[in-house]
């Protein structure tokens, strides 16, 4: 081709697409949730999904899409089209834990989506059924520490990240309770409630609840400090495991290969939802922090927890075995 032609013909396909990212969107944009309904996750998406629709003008339909410790979800949104219409939550356990445990995973976290905005950030928990012998951390790591393979926890998942902190907890403080993953937080919370499983990790949105009823009894959290809902729990790093105390993200994000126009609009649209005092709160008050930070910050958070559970699995020599 031409030089003059491939210049021209260059403007002529910026400009289209600058046309078409200010035309977008034109349908419903489909959010998949990579997890069963009922957990954080879940809630964080459908809070923000209708204020974000009304910002851009067409509706944000949330698909729950579980399997895998979130992977099929994940995987849905890497090989969507780019256009904007087929976006996902990221999370930890998508975008990190589970690819850093799981080789056979297909997708690379790093290289197969375009980040977009992390919506927000939440602590985590070790919550037990009221029915356990330990109601406060000392009382329950000697429980646990007296009678190791005796108690079992729940979590969203293997190589979810209620799994990989708790195998992380687990090594450094000297414990072994087993594992039992299930199809996302919903479905391990049920189970957890009714007192099949002792106790889980997971994450304050969807925990908080059962905790405010008196149907599970918080032990530890992972957060920068106690939280104002509950003043009497510590958090890791009091307890003397600092490496435990890392809080989940929940963002959007899309497909490689996703125009950069699409995604500031995607971006500011989220961050104008954000500032709706009545959004806020409802995020707030599942104990998460809002976060709202730029496409380039989001990937580089996404980078360095990746990076962080790959240390954490070659270090405790985990497998999904």
């Amino acid at each position: 081709m031409h030089r003059r032609t491939w210049i021209a013909a260059l403007a002529l396909s910026t400009l289209t697409g600058a046309v078409w990212a200010q035309s977008y969107p034109t349908k419903a944009i489909q959010l998949v949730v990579p997890f069963a309904p009922g957990g954080t996750t879940d809630i964080i998406a459908r809070t923000i999904a209708d204020p974000l629709g009304k910002v851009l003008g067409q509706p944000v339909v949330v698909i729950n899409k579980a399997g895998g410790g979130g992977v099929v979800g994940a995987t849905e949104t890497a090989r969507a089209v780019p256009d904007g219409y087929n976006l996902g939550v990221a999370t930890v356990s998508t975008t990190a834990a589970n690819p850093a445990i799981n080789p056979k995973i297909p997708y690379n976290p790093l290289t197969d989506f375009t980040p977009i905005v992390n919506v927000a950030a939440t602590p985590n928990v070790i919550a037990v059924h009221p029915n356990f012998p330990g109601k406060d951390y000392k009382s329950f790591l000697a429980e646990v520490k007296k009678s190791p393979g005796k108690y079992s926890y729940s979590s969203s998942g293997t190589g979810g990240i209620g799994h990989l902190q708790m195998e992380l907890y687990k090594n450094l403080a000297g414990v072994f309770v087993t594992h039992i993953p299930y199809r996302g937080a919903g479905p391990a919370l049920n189970d957890t409630v009714a007192g099949q499983v002792p106790m889980i990790f997971d994450n304050m949105p969807s925990a908080m609840p059962f905790v405010r009823e008196n149907r599970l009894i918080p032990i530890v959290v992972a957060a920068p400090t106690r939280l104002a809902a509950l003043p009497n729990v510590p958090t890791f790093k009091e307890v003397g495991l600092e490496p435990v105390n890392r809080m989940a993200y929940y963002g959007i994000y899309g497909p490689k290969g996703l125009p950069k126009e699409v995604v500031d609009k995607i971006n500011a649209g989220v961050r104008k939802a954000l500032e709706d005092p009545a959004v806020r709160k409802r995020i707030e008050d599942t104990g998460s922090i809002i976060v709202g930070n730029t496409p380039e910050q989001f990937t580089e958070q996404i980078k360095s927890e990746y990076e962080v559970y790959k240390r954490v699995v070659q270090q405790q020599k985990l497998t999904l075995d």
